[in-house]
């Protein structure tokens, strides 16, 4: 019997740059994994299909002696690829399957024989996800500052570069692959699913462990078509926002930039105008499809902010908050590293609204 690993040990492990190999098929792997994994499947989608209708109908002896065959002629190829992906060789390589059984056995006895240490993990993915849904259900957060705002206005911009100055930065839609609107798919891949966008949060809070606070942008539960967990949701709604603001001119450009490639989504954009016809009406849709048509992004996606985005998104302005105004990504930036090393201090800022304004007041009350 291979040498074995348990979960905590494993996730330690983990921490020091082990390799993590999930032996499960592309499937199994594309809906959910351990972050950090690597996929060295023992068995194709079609293959484990197929020993797994031999075990019900032949019994487990018979899908067994398949099994050999399928995989014996892979060995070699499976060791020269986690050879070639191992960073450190100190430390062993952790083998995983659903539920620690026969695959990672296998896998981990394969790669011992050919000198490569392994140990399996016990419980395997299963164990995994059990310990992911009892972290959301059970653990308690640091406070958690929220970017608000109404679309447009730059909160992801601001976010993403809040991250790479090393701010600690849960960023819901880089993880869900989704813009979080109508639109939100536009020019991205597909999205993970629940269970692997769960793993991916719980992975970015887990960097953020020691982290005194977390800074995200303020969500709808549902970011396309997976959900942020309910009480770390919660948390967000009872945290302190920041409300950011700007002109429409700003908020034009900022969504052209997101959005390079329009002329190219035709479709899609069709599809997404299509599914706003029940809230905007004919008139309004017809009108959206006018611009469309023409090209004229800009007056398309003014419309879209006057008619539809606004309107919904209005009700997300908390009562209490700090109202953070600018004309550009730049000056917005510095004026939340302000906000955020203020309320840190908690020195300057009292709870309620607060404007850090920077144009006037006439300009303001024209974009509301």
């Amino acid at each position: 019997m291979p040498a074995t690993i348990d979960l905590t040990s494993t996730l330690k492990q983990r921490r020091n740059q082990a390799l993590l190999i999930d032996v499960r098929s592309p499937a199994e792997f594309i809906d959910t994994t351990i972050p950090g994994a690597i996929n060295v499947p023992l068995f194709s989608n079609a293959e484990r299909t197929e020993i797994g209708i031999l075990y019900k109908h032949q019994g487990k002896m018979v899908a067994r002696r398949r099994g050999v065959e399928l995989a014996a002629p892979k060995i070699p190829g499976f060791m020269n690829r986690i050879d070639a992906a191992r960073t450190t060789r100190n430390i062993p390589a952790i083998v995983f399957c659903w539920r620690g059984g026969m695959r990672s056995l296998a896998m981990t006895s394969f790669m011992n024989l050919a000198g490569i240490q392994a140990r399996q993990l016990v419980g395997g993915h299963k164990a995994f996800r059990r310990m992911v849904c009892d972290y959301f259900d059970h653990h308690e957060w640091p406070r958690i500052y929220v970017l608000r705002g109404m679309t447009g206005i730059g909160k992801t911009r601001i976010l993403q570069q809040l991250e790479q100055q090393g701010y600690p930065v849960v960023d819901l839609e880089k993880l869900a692959n989704h813009r979080g609107s109508a639109f939100g798919s536009l020019g991205l891949g597909k999205q993970p699913g629940q269970k692997l966008f769960e793993a991916r949060l719980w992975n970015r809070l887990d960097e953020l462990n020691n982290s005194p606070y977390l800074i995200t942008e303020g969500e709808s539960r549902h970011i396309g078509r997976v959900a942020v967990p309910l009480r770390f949701h919660r948390a967000m709604q009872t945290q302190t926002s920041l409300w950011l603001t700007t002109t429409m001119e700003l908020r034009t450009e900022i969504i052209l930039a997101d959005y390079p490639d329009l002329e190219q989504l035709q479709e899609p954009i069709t599809r997404a105008l299509e599914s706003l016809r029940e809230r905007l009406g004919n008139t309004t849709v017809a009108r959206l499809k006018q611009f469309q048509h023409k090209e004229d992004w800009e007056s398309l996606i003014a419309e879209l902010i006057q008619t539809y985005y606004d309107p919904l998104y209005l009700h997300t302005k908390p009562q209490q908050h700090l109202e953070i105004c600018y004309d550009s990504l730049e000056q917005g930036m510095a004026e939340v590293i302000s906000a955020l090393a203020g309320l840190e201090k908690n020195t300057g800022y009292q709870t309620g609204t607060i404007k850090v304004q920077t144009f006037s007041q006439e300009t303001m009350e024209s974009q509301r």
